[in-house]
């Protein structure tokens, strides 16, 4: 196949996946093999939440027009125009996926295809089916897509390069096992906003999405606020408790109740809105359901340190404070060249 070829599947795949919306699913009659994947797929995605009980079907939907809006032909025209593929020589790269938000892995699954390799992956087991079942509409779409997908339950065997994502521990098993293959290995990174107290309360808002989306379990979810000396938090809790509903999910508030009920039996001091707890912490990854916060005094200070700490960071928020920093409420929608740890992705498959 071409990359034209793949470049359109993934294009009929985003013409599939923007009939799913939380609000409704409305069919479109011009899109391919409707009669065998749309009723599945609606079904798939209610059944998501029994595989993995944070995959509610808002935060499904929520991915799923996520890639519907980056799987547009424009889109992917717009990525791939960066890179010269034309010499690839197909290899097999083998893929571990995370699972902790829905389609997690979906990025690096188009990346390999796309420019052109082989792709052979093993699943998170939170995340086993969504992916698959996109990987089956391709091949409805072309059959000869079925030579470059594989999905293997043990251990990766016979490839030439790897892309595995997991935690800081796992990561050293992965740096040691795959030694003698180009590999992409992603550990823990979390992100944060940097506020100066000038915020509006539209922005503040916004904030809660890259907070609450997903639950906060995305690398991509702000987990610490860096604010000004004397930051007066009650525009903030103002401003998010447009997410309160949030802790009537079992999952969330389970985590909310334990997580509160350790601090403080350790005699942490906390802000509280019966929904998220805020506290002070030099740490950048907090707890489902917790925000840490760090009071900075000189914000070029803290553009150094974040400069020096940016390993274990994955986005920054702010209002044009920190340069290349993202928009308040725009973690969770990355474009198809917004890399995971600033690892150009297809750069390093166009070397393979």
């Amino acid at each position: 196949m071409t990359q034209i070829d793949k470049k359109k599947c993934f294009a009929e795949l985003g013409k599939f996946l923007r009939q799913f919306s939380l609000d409704q699913n409305t069919r479109d009659e011009a899109v391919l093999h409707n009669d065998l994947y749309f009723d599945a797929f609606v079904d798939l995605i209610h059944l998501s939440q029994s595989h993995n009980g944070w995959f509610t079907p808002e935060q499904v939907y929520f991915a799923v027009q996520s890639w519907a809006e980056g799987l547009q032909e424009d889109q992917l025209n717009q990525w791939l125009s960066r890179y010269d593929l034309a010499n690839v020589k197909p290899k097999t790269v083998g893929l571990i996926l995370a699972g902790n938000i829905p389609l997690v892995g979906f990025h690096d699954f188009l990346s390999v295809l796309i420019s052109g390799h082989n792709v052979l992956v093993k699943t998170s087991s939170n995340d086993q089916h969504l992916i698959k079942f996109l990987a089956k509409y391709l091949i409805s779409v072309n059959p000869e897509m079925e030579k470059a997908i594989t999905f293997t339950d043990g251990k990766l065997e016979n490839f030439d390069a790897v892309i595995a994502t997991g935690s800081n521990n796992t990561a050293r098993y992965f740096e040691f096992y795959f030694k003698d293959k180009p590999s992409i290995i992603r550990k823990n990174r979390n992100s944060v906003a940097v506020l100066t107290g000038k915020e509006t309360q539209e922005e503040l808002v916004r904030l809660g999405e890259d907070i609450f989306r997903y639950f906060g379990l995305g690398c991509r979810n702000v987990s610490k606020l860096f604010v000004p000396k004397d930051y007066d938090f009650q525009p903030f809790f103002q401003a998010i408790y447009e997410y309160k509903d949030v802790i009537f999910y079992e999952k969330y508030s389970n985590n909310y109740d334990y997580n509160k009920a350790v601090f403080l039996m350790s005699n942490f001091k906390l802000l509280d809105n019966e929904f998220l707890t805020l506290k002070e912490d030099s740490s950048y990854a907090s707890p489902i359901s917790s925000v840490f916060y760090e009071y900075y005094e000189e914000i070029d200070a803290l553009k150094n340190r974040l400069e020096n700490e940016s390993e274990q960071i994955q986005c920054i928020v702010s209002k044009d404070v920190i340069e290349n920093s993202i928009p308040f409420g725009q973690t969770q929608k990355p474009q198809l060249w917004d890399y995971a740890d600033n690892v150009d992705t297809l750069q390093f498959l166009s070397q393979i």
